[in-house]
């Protein structure tokens, strides 16, 4: 008999080996129930969330959670962090829910960049319940599984009304609408040490049978040896709180770094050493990135299948400071199939969705704008990396998989219907 999607919005969320807690995005954590096995352990410092309270308290070992549920279909997020000073590859296990592994290969330190003590989510979708009760369970290949705390969703969530502000269905053919977007033309290593060359060429960014198509090759191409594309949103492209929807399929294979992301129209706003005309890639000479705000809705690296990481950089919350504050969603077939990709942003927060699966969520504390330069206009970018720091991070680069197509349905910008 098929499962139906749970039909309610609430929420089930324990805080594990310790008290009830309330998150800074409103969910109430109970106290530790519906889990059994392991012992539990504390520790003291925990970087890369707004919740650090949540992840000080975990349980390790033979951990096992029941706990009574309607018949559905769920969104589970686990929560960790590594309290131990290990290395790669000393703690990896997976996760089984419902007798399916929805996580497999589990290293919380290389999951969370390579340093303890730092704050991991990662949301497995669509856990279907069948007989009244959610069963969780961890099988490690390395050391002993942890788990600080976790989330159950249910599919259906209150809805805010969104009016459409602007879109692109690509129902047409030739070069993206210039009305609506900008191609970049840049040689290699302008950012993040991107190993290949932007282009405003047909053969790396076309349009065509209902479909933006950004394509990598492996060529000699001014001064690089890959050749890719990367578009931004222009003119009343801008975004200043919304909901923004791509729907897309990525590229795979070791090397691609795929991106559905937005920066501040004015990079400079909260910059304090440079100003128009500065490079604005984070040097060391302009601090215009991080200071005025960057959101990535969607990044996928090649060498992590499946693996979806959503994320917000500030002068606060990056990756200088160890302060990182991200979330990722393991979603089957990115490389084979149409995802939604999507951003919903208001004075309050941010959350970040796969298919209307919420796996991240950033939260204004009101601690002034170095935690929060979301308060201006941004534009929307799609691009395809080759290489790179995060790209390179699995391996030297494929030559054996190109070309790599990243293909886009639509790009459909919100804004809050008006009360008129």
């Amino acid at each position: 008999m098929p499962v139906e999607r749970a039909k309610t919005d609430r929420i089930w969320a324990i805080n594990v080996g310790g008290p009830a807690y309330e998150g800074s995005d409103g969910t109430k954590y109970q106290a530790e129930e519906s889990v059994s096995g392991g012992e539990p352990g504390t520790m003291e410092t925990v970087k890369g969330s707004q919740d650090a309270l949540l992840y000080q308290t975990y349980r390790e070992g033979d951990i096992r959670v029941a706990r009574k549920l309607p018949n559905g279909t769920y969104d589970v997020t686990f929560h960790f962090a590594e309290p131990e000073q290990y290395g790669p590859g000393d703690r990896v296990f997976d996760v089984i829910a419902e007798g399916q592994r929805v996580i497999a290969g589990l290293d919380v330190l290389v999951f969370r960049d390579g340093k303890t003590e730092s704050a991991l989510t990662v949301t497995a979708p669509n856990v279907e319940i069948a007989d009244g009760e959610l069963n969780i369970t961890f099988d490690a290949s390395a050391g002993e599984p942890m788990l600080s705390a976790m989330v159950v969703r249910g599919k259906f969530r209150p809805r805010r009304e969104w009016e459409l502000l602007w879109s692109d269905e690509f129902d047409y053919k030739g070069r993206p609408n210039p009305d609506l977007w900008y191609l970049e033309d840049w040689p290699p290593l302008v950012a993040n040490s991107e190993d290949q060359a932007y282009t405003i060429r047909s053969r790396n960014v076309r349009v065509a049978d209902g479909l933006l198509t950004i394509e990598a090759h492996k060529e000699d191409y001014n001064g690089a040896r890959y050749t890719s594309a990367r578009i931004r949103s222009i003119g009343e492209g801008d975004v200043h709180y919304g909901r923004v929807e791509v729907r897309a399929r990525l590229p795979g294979g070791v090397g691609t770094w795929a991106a559905i992301w937005m920066l501040p129209r004015d990079p400079y706003f909260y910059a304090t050493n440079c100003g128009p005309g500065d490079d604005i890639h984070g040097t060391p000479t302009c601090n215009a990135w991080p200071n005025s705000g960057e959101i990535d809705i969607m990044e996928y690296v090649g060498f992590q299948k499946n693996h979806i990481h959503g994320t917000v950089h500030n002068e606060a919350h990056y990756f200088i400071k160890w302060n990182q504050h991200k979330g990722r969603i393991l979603v089957d077939g990115v490389e084979d199939e149409f995802h939604v990709y999507a951003l919903e942003w208001s004075p309050e927060k941010i959350d970040i969705f796969v298919d209307d699966s919420l796996y991240f969520s950033y939260m204004n504390e009101q601690l002034g704008w170095q935690a929060w330069p979301y308060d201006k206009p941004f534009y929307v970018i799609l691009n395809l990396a080759i290489g790179g720091d995060w790209g390179r991070a699995g391996g030297p680069i494929d030559d054996d998989i190109f070309p790599q197509q990243m293909l886009v349905d639509y790009v459909r910008v919100y804004q809050l219907e008006s009360e008129d």
